[in-house]
Order: structure tokens, then sequence, then C-alpha cells
């Protein structure tokens, strides 16, 4: 075939060519269509778009996958020979022959497996890998576990063989939690949703030993920091006893916490589990020893006192992320455990956590100071419901919320409510400040005499 552009004639030959059933698939001719479909300045694109759109709807065309993804030279064009196999495995899947299903299932681990074995390809095939995990995933979601019940031991034996595969038989884990728990509602049946769950549930013990002896033992920075992410979804759904009967609480806050690479990734566990709500009561000390060894931790990075503004402005995307995440953790875990947290021995925690927050309201970000603001809104009308109560519900009989001097009456209700008042009142009087800063400025109204005579107001906007 000649290099020179393809003119609308050679662009009908070559679909004819290519559903061709007559003729071997020719895999050289649609990598130049895709180039063409691909480059912006070739002014044959959209009919070599036409082209694709035409062969994706060729049922039959998911036959050819292999050979494309094996034999093309363009990324693109192996890139499409993977979206057309998704798209057999979304919607044809039911209906082709069981030897059929079990090919595509072996060809994808294979291509997995070999791809995700190899350091350079790991690195230099990342996108990629990251689609055909997404594949895989597909499969799952047609095949597990009723089919391919062998699929979680399998993944978790293979991970102990290499610590590069591991790295990636995580990422798979991720995606597959994710579809299960997070994406699954409108996708799949209800029936088959709750089977999913049921047996990740009851294979997760294999996954947590692999993740904690990665977390352990592992001295490979990427895999640790992928093992965490994964953990991270996990968080959302796993059995408590996981979380609060093992040492994982104690492996994110002393180990990984401290260190700046994982910072982040540990924070977003740790939001996870400081989040979880509608737990038992005996589960109260517990999170008050989570929230003090954090404050504990987090004293060692900055101070409460610190202004975080100059480090929002200025810092890495890494601080920034922090930052937000931090705001994530404080809020959930106040709005989940606030009340626990307001027993004598915690009360000093607690108020070192809400001046945390405050500094982290002060940092000029719409979105962080909306994340913080529902925990100020939570605790504000929490301590509102509560004066209202004792006062009887009229109005002169309260002192208000945001009369912070801890005013009492005779009964017993008054005392509780003014000193939990006066307990709050210097973090309050703080997040007062940064409401009133990050208030709408009113529009200014000038009163003038119009050239008729009249007096008339005048708006003025910035």
């Amino acid at each position: 075939m000649n290099t020179q552009p393809f003119n609308p004639e050679s662009m009908e030959a070559a679909l004819k060519h290519l559903l061709d059933p007559n003729v071997e698939f020719d895999i050289p001719l649609l990598d130049k269509v895709v180039s063409t479909a691909y480059d912006p300045m070739n002014p044959q694109r959209s009919e070599a778009n036409k082209v694709l759109m035409a062969l994706q709807e060729n049922p039959d065309l998911w036959t050819k996958a292999d050979g494309i993804l094996e034999r093309a030279t363009n990324h693109q064009t192996r890139f499409f020979g993977l979206q057309i196999l998704d798209d057999a495995i979304r919607t044809r899947w039911k209906i082709l022959p069981t030897e059929q299903r079990e090919g595509i299932k072996s060809y994808v681990v294979g291509k997995v497996i070999s791809m995700s074995s190899s350091e350079e390809q790991m690195s230099g095939e990342k996108v990629f890998i990251a689609k055909l995990n997404l594949t895989l995933v597909q499969i799952l979601k047609q095949e597990w576990p009723h089919n391919w019940p062998t699929f979680i031991p399998d993944l978790v034996g293979s991970s102990k063989t290499s610590e590069i595969l591991c790295e990636n038989n995580m990422q798979i884990l991720k995606l597959l939690s994710e579809e299960v728990f997070d994406f699954s509602r409108g996708q799949m049946v209800t029936d088959k949703v709750k089977k999913m769950k049921e047996s990740l549930n009851g294979e997760f013990s294999s996954i947590y030993q692999l993740c904690e002896f990665i977390l352990g033992h592992s001295q490979r920075p990427s895999l640790l920091k992928v093992t965490l992410q994964t953990l991270q979804r996990f968080l959302t759904w796993i059995p408590l006893g996981f979380i609060f009967q093992t040492n994982l609480i104690e492996a994110l806050l002393n180990k990984f916490f401290p260190e700046q690479m994982f910072r982040n990734a540990t924070l977003e566990c740790l939001t996870e589990i400081g989040s979880l709500t509608d737990l038992e009561p005996q589960y109260d000390p517990l999170f008050r020893k989570l929230f003090e060894q954090f404050l504990v931790k987090l004293q060692e990075i900055f101070p409460p006192e610190t202004n975080l503004a100059p480090a929002f402005e200025n810092g890495s995307e890494d601080d920034c992320f922090f930052i937000q995440r931090l705001a994530l953790f404080l809020s959930g875990f106040f709005k989940a455990h606030l009340k626990s947290m307001e027993v004598p021995e915690s009360q000093q925690s607690l108020l070192n956590g809400l001046t945390y927050m405050v500094r982290v309201s002060e940092v000029p970000d719409t979105e962080i100071f909306r994340i913080c603001l529902e925990a100020w809104h939570m605790l504000a009308h929490d301590l509102y419901k509560a004066e209202h109560q004792f006062s009887g519900g009229s109005g002169g009989g309260g002192s208000g919320v945001l009369n912070l001097g801890g005013n009492m009456n005779g009964n017993g209700n008054g005392n509780a409510t003014g000193s939990r008042k006066f307990m709050y009142g210097p973090v309050l009087s703080g997040a007062r400040q940064v409401m009133i800063a990050n208030m709408a400025k009113p529009e200014e109204v000038l009163i003038v005499e119009d050239e008729n005579g009249d007096i008339v107001r005048e708006t003025t906007k910035d």
C-alpha cells in the first residue's frame, strides 16, 4: 500500500477490504485508517472515522481483536481492538458459545499477566495495561463467582510470585471493589451484585492477608502506594474486625502517615475509617484512641496554630491535596463521632482537632471551605438545638448560641448546655471569624441626584 493520504475512494475500498470475510484481516491497513482518523491535519480524517464506526458495527469483528492487539503497530489501533473486545463482552457475552468465552477469558488473563510481569512494560504501557485491567473486570462481572470461583485464590497466589505482577493485581482488586460496591447500580441486576458482594466478603480474609504482608514487608514504593489505595476502597465495606482487631491502624499511623510519599494515600484510608457511622457504642473508645494518635502524628508535621494558607497557595500539588484530605478527615470524623469525643479524657484532643479545622477552614479554597462548613454547621446546629430545648422554646429563656460566655440557669440541662458552649467557645470564635471573612460582599448602594433632580439609588459592583 502507498503512504499517501487516502482519498474517499480508497477509504471506501479500505472498508470493503477490511470487511471482506474471504481475505485475511489486513491489520497494517487498519493501522493506516486509525492513523488517519487520529491525525487532525489529515483531510481524510472524517472518512477514516466513518470507516472505524462501520467496523465497530460489525458483530464479528471481535474475533479479530487478538490479532489487532498482537500485531498492530499503532497504539491507537491497539486501543481500538481492545474497545471492540470490550463491546463484545458487554453486549454479546451471554450468547457466545462456551469455548469462545473461555478463549476470550484465557487470552485476556494471559495478556494481563504477560504485560504486568515486566518492569519495562509496566512503565511503558501503563495506560494500555489499565485499559486491559478494565476489560478483565468486565469479564469478571459476567463470570465471577459462579463460573470462575478460583479467581481470588488464583490472583492472590500469583501476587506472591512477583512484586511487579502483585502491583497490577492490586489495581485489579481496586477496580473490582469499585465496580461491585460503587458503580454496580444500574449496571448489574441486584441478585448478581448481591452474590458478588457475598463472594468478595467471603474471600476477603485472603485479600487482607496479602495486603498485610505487602504493607509489612515490601520495599517497593509504587506497590505500597497502590496497596494503600486499594485498601481505601475496601474500608467502606469490610468487616470491622479487620480494622480494629488487627494492627492496621497502627501501621497506617506509625509507619505510613509520617512518610510524605505515602501520607495522602494513608490519610484517605484514615478518612474512610474515621467517617464510619452507626456503630455500636463499644467502638467509641477505639475511635477516640484513633483520633488522639492521629493528632500526635499530625502535630509532628505542623502544630495547630500554623497558618495553612501560604502552604496551600505556594505548595506542591501533593501539599494542596493533603490539606483537602485533612479537611475531609476532620469534617467526616467530627460529623460521625463528635459526641463520643466530649468525654472529659478526650476533650482536649477534641478542641485541638477543632483548632486544626479552623486553620484548614481559613485556606482560600471554596471546596475546602464547603467541606469544613458542613461540620461547623452540624456543631452549631447541635448547640442551638440543645439551647432551644432547655429554654423551653421561648425567645427570652436562652442566651443564643453565639453568646459564648457559658450562661447557665439552675437546672441540670442548662448547666450541661452552658458548659458545652463554654468548652467550644474559643474554636467557635475562630470559626465565626472564618465565616465572616468568607461572606459574600454586599452590593454597594449610593444615593444620588439624577439629571432630573430626582433622588435615586445607584448600585455599583466590583
